[in-house]
């Protein structure tokens, strides 16, 4: 099979679809990897790690995809890359097509791709085995952004999370008790932080409790819980994650306006749309705004500015699938599992999701 690995495009990308150490393995499985130059180069990988594992470097994006049976990526494609599609080829990568806009997956469904969503592979007890380590890493992530908008000099009110003899810890309000919240939850609880975790699992929150040792609150989470929450905290969490779907509006504009002055607000569900009304996308180069007063980060692919650990992360989990995609062929891959199968977003110009044939309207 040809393979092709672009650069990824998208602002504060650094991550890339495929390592030296995948081309290698796969080289030696007898297909061929065509990787774009500098498409390693954010994740510390450098053309000649890629040349010397067996891989063909091209120039141009538009190569690497019109090479290619199976384009591996990061991200989901930008405008300029959907013009680089070749009807019929498969492409893989963290797509997100539930908070994507329209013309992305009519782009996939016009040219008959196979899309792979790795955020949509589901194992059958239910957990996500590529995205579950990204989660991890945004989950850590949040606690260093809250640390810094905390400050006064970032427009924060001054607080440490995990104040000092005498003076009590910052007030951490979590929604969304899954990976995510869970990670973030232990990262600020390390800290010294005091932390409520709101999940509307009771059998979640009963799990987290046990993990943690109850050292933190934890809330059944309806309007009420949240709103009461939110109000006491110096930090609130948005880590509310439904497979395949659009993250629900579970925070209001009337619970962000109730919030304590020069309180934040970290939305880690923004790549699925976000869980505030008052949510929209940032960028890590203008990563906070103020509404209703309240100062909002809101950064998608949070985990793309640390690369390194990000790519050989989500690579841990995606690489089995890669390698049997590859060795067996799509279609094989998708008949004879069912992880597979659950990602495929589309597939010979057909919706495949269900979820995501709710959310567009299309039929599936």
């Amino acid at each position: 099979m040809d393979i092709g690995v672009p650069k990824e495009r998208r602002p504060s990308e650094y991550r890339v679809g495929l390592s030296p150490a995948g081309v290698q393995l796969l080289v030696e499985d007898g297909h061929t990897c065509y990787v774009e130059s500098k498409a390693g180069v954010g994740a510390g990988f450098s053309d000649e790690e890629f040349r010397v594992a067996g891989a063909k470097i091209v120039y141009t994006g538009e190569e690497a995809y019109g090479r290619a049976d199976l384009v591996l990526k990061a991200a989901r494609p930008t405008d300029e890359e959907l013009n680089w599609l070749v009807p019929g080829q498969a492409l893989a990568g963290l797509l997100h097509l539930a908070a994507a806009r329209p013309n992305k997956l009519e782009a996939l469904l016009k040219n008959e791709i196979t899309a792979i969503a790795y955020d949509q592979i589901q194992r059958s007890d239910g957990t996500l085995p590529v995205l579950k380590p990204l989660s991890q890493i945004g989950g850590k992530m949040a606690v260093h952004i809250a640390a810094q908008l905390l400050q006064n000099n970032a427009g924060g009110k001054g607080v440490l999370l995990g104040g000092v003899p005498g003076v009590p810890s910052a007030e951490v309000v979590i929604i969304g008790g899954g990976v995510v919240g869970e990670t973030a939850a232990r990262a600020f609880l390390s800290l010294g932080a005091h932390v409520t975790v709101l999940d509307k699992s009771l059998d979640r929150l009963q799990i987290l409790d046990k993990h943690v040792n109850g050292r933190m609150v934890t809330l059944v989470a309806h309007p009420f819980n949240i709103a009461r929450a939110c109000s006491y905290a110096d930090v609130v969490v948005g880590a509310v994650h439904i497979p395949g779907e659009r993250a629900p509006l579970v925070v209001s504009r009337e619970m962000i306006k109730k919030m304590r002055k020069g309180a934040i607000f970290i939305d880690l569900s923004i790549d699925e749309g976000g869980c505030s009304e008052t949510s929209r996308p940032t960028s890590h180069q203008n990563p906070t705004y103020i509404e209703e007063g309240i100062l909002h980060c809101c950064i998608p692919n949070l985990p793309g500015v640390v690369a390194r650990t990000a790519t050989h992360a989500y690579l841990n989990g995606a690489w089995p699938y890669i390698q049997e995609i590859a060795n067996t062929g799509i279609e094989n891959a998708i008949q004879n599992n069912p992880d597979i199968e659950r990602g495929i977003a589309t597939h010979a110009g057909q919706l495949r999701n269900l979820k995501l044939a709710e959310i567009t309207g299309e039929n599936a």
